[in-house]
């Protein structure tokens, strides 16, 4: 009677296991549509990378080079970006709601469409950048620089000077 209890209770946990999603794995190569949630990229390299589509979830890319990288429509839940190179990245459409990029380098990326809101932006150098249509709400941009940066409504491109608010 043990050895069916013992033989029913493996079979059902095999397809539990069969039936459970693949987790992500850190050591994949960059691409579209990479699974590395919760992986941790810190100073890795992945400039120019294409990251289109990825599953960023709590991942953490602090220090990290994404300069000149795609990561249109990529989904970023508390992705931690913090001092991140991120000069030129295209972050089109993204889902990076309370993200951390405090003192990341978003100089001239693009950032239309994207989930922003409660991110914290503290002290991000965001000149240049391109925020129209961005969503924002609750997002920490104090010290933030917005020199330049065309804001929210696509209309309006912050003076010099716009620290934490575009003026």
């Amino acid at each position: 009677m043990i050895s069916k209890v013992v033989s029913v209770a493996v079979a059902g946990l095999a397809v539990a296991l069969a039936a459970a999603p693949a987790s992500a794995d850190c050591s994949d190569p960059p691409g579209p549509g990479v699974d590395w949630q919760r992986c941790f990229l810190d100073s890795r390299d992945l400039s120019g990378e294409d990251l289109g589509g990825a599953n960023l979830l709590d991942a953490s890319f602090q220090r990290a080079d994404l300069s000149g990288a795609n990561l249109q429509a990529a989904r970023g839940h508390r992705a931690k970006f913090i001092s991140a190179d991120m000069r030129e990245a295209v972050l089109t459409e993204a889902s990076f709601s309370q993200a951390d990029f405090t003192k990341a380098d978003l100089r001239g990326a693009s950032l239309m469409n994207a989930d922003l809101r409660r991110s914290k932006l503290y002290r991000a150098d965001l000149r240049g950048a391109d925020l129209t249509g961005a969503r924002t709400g609750g997002a920490d941009f104090m010290y933030a620089d917005l020199s330049g940066a065309t804001w929210t409504d696509g209309q309006r491109v912050c003076g010099e000077e716009s620290i934490g608010q575009c003026n």
